[in-house]
């Protein structure tokens, strides 16, 4: 009876010090307002807390819930296109909305490619001019570090509109570790893009946070899922604390087009910053979403 006293004692202090080490992640400490500023973020759980922010840290009282689905180029036109009317000023935009759920778009596309990837740069390059107008002005895509694991299979995407093949559940998080990095090469290509404006750009990691991306998943794999969210998973809260710093810290343009994580810039492997697969990258989304 001791012993195993002992050894839950141990499992016990062993996760109180996983709490405040490796799963307390830093806050963001900008003192930036938002006065008169315009922020778009897309996803809800980000939105909410983002709309959170603003209304305790700029006082402002206005948030606006625009239908936007990233699965879909018409919508995201058309998004686009009703921002554009309505608003005279944007200053930040967010590419928060993720998913792991396998199926086509409407226009064909893996979800996972057409959601995670191909929405949010079309969406990008239609709000890039008021964006420029309205500098000095940032673009932050949330990734994840599972972009280690993600590689760009051209071919495939020629052949398939997709990163990859296969439903299952890793056949599922490996389309997604392919769709964060392509948010990491965007975000690398879109720096380069945006030199010599008032633009800037960041990828980040936001951490391992209990959010609903995986509500599509079978029963199992939400049932294998729900302890280990709840024990080793951060909130919410903590989950923003990077995009708010990439969207509001002041003095890291310097460093646009870089990947952070835990509120600070993190160096990434070279399949990360590959000048020569970013900008084929660009051009062959430009070409998937018909802008070239």
């Amino acid at each position: 009876m001791f012993t195993v006293l002992l050894v839950c004692g141990g499992l016990v202090g062993f996760y109180l010090l996983l709490c405040v080490t490796v799963l307390q992640l830093p806050k963001c400490k900008s003192t930036a307002k938002l006065h008169g500023k315009t922020v778009i973020v897309t996803g809800m759980l980000l939105q909410h807390f983002f709309a959170h922010f603003t209304l305790l840290e700029s006082g402002n009282k206005e948030v606006l819930y625009m239908h936007l689905d990233l699965a879909s180029l018409k919508s995201v036109r058309s998004f686009a296109e009703n921002f554009l009317k309505k608003e005279s000023r944007l200053e930040i935009l967010i590419n928060n909305a993720g998913l792991v759920i396998g199926g086509k778009t409407e226009d064909g596309f893996g979800r996972i490619f057409g959601v995670n990837h191909l929405g949010h740069f079309l969406l990008t390059i239609l709000l890039l001019e008021m964006l420029k107008e309205c500098g000095p002005s940032r673009v932050v895509t949330v990734s994840s570090m599972a972009h280690c694991r993600g590689k760009i299979g051209f071919d495939c995407i020629n052949t398939h509109k997709d990163l990859g093949l296969g439903n299952s559940t890793l056949a599922l998080i490996m389309l997604y570790s392919h769709s964060k990095l392509c948010n990491v090469l965007f975000t690398h290509e879109l720096a380069k893009r945006l030199k010599g404006t008032n633009v800037t750009c960041y990828s980040l990691h936001p951490g391992a946070i209990k959010t609903d991306i995986g509500r599509h998943g079978n029963l199992w794999w939400r049932l294998f899922m729900a302890p280990i969210l709840l024990l080793f998973f951060s909130d919410v809260e903590s989950g923003a604390q990077t995009s708010l710093y990439c969207a509001l810290q002041e003095g890291i343009e310097p460093l646009t087009g870089r990947y952070f994580s835990s509120c600070a810039v993190q160096n990434v492997s070279a399949k990360a910053r590959d000048d020569a697969v970013a900008k084929k990258l660009w051009e062959v989304s430009e070409r998937l979403v018909g802008l070239a």
